[in-house]
């Protein structure tokens, strides 16, 4: 019988779950407040996620290498969280363009500054043979509030008939949740004692090797990996009414709840490397799915597998970065590797929107496909058989 995860690794999974929960009461509904409610054009929309995203990957890396300095996770992650449920809910008064971006910017400044100190945190709360189920069951976490908030906004909307400035000040509830529950019941791990624990504790020059080469497969990999907007995109192609679109990300954020604390625990018992590299050939897989789907149906099936992939690489990616780098620049680790995914993930829009409108959906996914089988290739050869 498995142990049970450790109750700080649950707790920190509810803070994500409730965070999520507000964050998608609000972002699936800004193209519709930005475009009518406030008579503003799209471009605004790419102002405000350009800066509000760029912002964060830059501050990833500051706040981790801050927090090894620190030699503490908590407070900054506190802050992060209190900051971004703070300004959310002020989207409802917002009464003109640059107020949205202020905010939006400020709520990424939040994300940015807890996401690198709260992954360091999870690593040191959880035990060493359970990492992977542990990021796992944390993105399982993630994934249900954002299958939960879209839910319930809707249900605001459309049943009691709430506007969308209403909906924004509800998400200070979930919100709320989520700094209190970060603030109160989770609580410092004591970090590692090196006398006694050498081997938590030490980073040789092998591990550096196998953490540069992570980084150079995860950027490869994120080359490949445009927003899932795409997705919608492809769904509306196949015949799917603008009014369903919710049905895929809710498809997608099931799949990912239901598979994502049984791939890190995979990853626990055959190895990252190997559990990664399956879950990007999925991903490949599943793109080239997309590309050759001729109906909504075949969109809809491959679109559940290609939210397994995501079960079997967002844990264990995480898992192993704190295998390979030590605890006491940790956050470091992992502001390295959210500012590298984040730097790749632009160009890989802006590639997959131009290979789309120039040669058609087969060949943009397609180029998505090759370069994941590239990121495993990558993995498969350039890291050693270390866990």
């Amino acid at each position: 019988m498995r142990r049970p995860l450790p109750a700080q690794v649950r707790r920190l999974g509810l803070v994500s779950f409730f965070n999520d929960f507000a964050s998608e009461m609000v972002v699936p509904l800004l193209p519709a407040f930005v475009t009518t409610f406030l008579g503003l054009g799209p471009q605004i929309l790419g102002v405000m996620e350009g800066i509000a995203e760029s912002t964060a990957s830059l501050l990833k890396y500051f706040a981790g290498w801050w927090s090894d300095r620190l030699a503490r996770r908590k407070p900054l992650a506190v802050f992060g969280y209190t900051l971004a449920n703070l300004v959310r809910p002020l989207m409802a008064v917002a009464g003109v363009g640059w107020h949205l971006v202020a905010i939006r910017f400020v709520d990424r400044v939040g994300k940015g500054m807890r996401t690198a100190p709260r992954d360091a945190l999870l690593a040191q709360a959880a035990d060493v043979n359970q990492r992977g189920r542990a990021f796992g069951f944390h993105r399982a976490m993630d994934h249900s509030g954002a299958l939960i908030g879209p839910v319930v906004a809707l249900v605001l909307l459309g049943v009691l008939d709430l506007t969308l400035p209403m909906v924004f000040l509800l998400s200070a509830v979930p919100g709320a949740f989520a700094v209190l529950s970060i603030a109160f019941l989770v609580k410092e791990p004591k970090p590692p004692d090196c006398r006694t624990d050498p081997p938590e504790c030490e980073t040789d020059d092998r591990d550096r090797k196998r953490f540069s080469v992570f980084i150079v497969a995860s950027v490869f990999f994120t080359l490949g990996n445009s927003s899932d907007v795409f997705l919608v995109l492809r769904a509306h192609e196949l015949g799917l009414p603008v009014m369903f679109a919710p049905v895929v990300w809710m498809v997608l954020h099931f799949a990912k709840v239901v598979s994502s604390t049984h791939g890190g625990a995979l990853s626990d018992r055959i190895g990252r490397k190997w559990t990664i590299c399956m879950g990007w050939v999925l991903y490949a897989f599943c793109y080239l799915g997309f590309a050759l789907a001729t109906s909504l149906w075949q969109l809809i099936a491959v679109l559940f597998f290609y939210g397994l992939s995501y079960g079997l690489t967002e844990g264990p990616e995480k898992a192993l970065v704190a295998d390979v780098v030590g605890p006491e620049r940790r956050g470091r680790g992992y502001g390295i590797y959210h500012l590298a995914v984040g730097a790749a993930a632009l160009p890989a829009s802006v590639l997959t929107g131009f290979l789309w409108k120039a040669c058609g959906p087969l060949v943009a996914l397609g180029t998505g496909a090759v370069l994941a089988l590239a990121a495993a290739s990558v993995l498969l050869l350039g890291l050693d058989g270390k866990k």
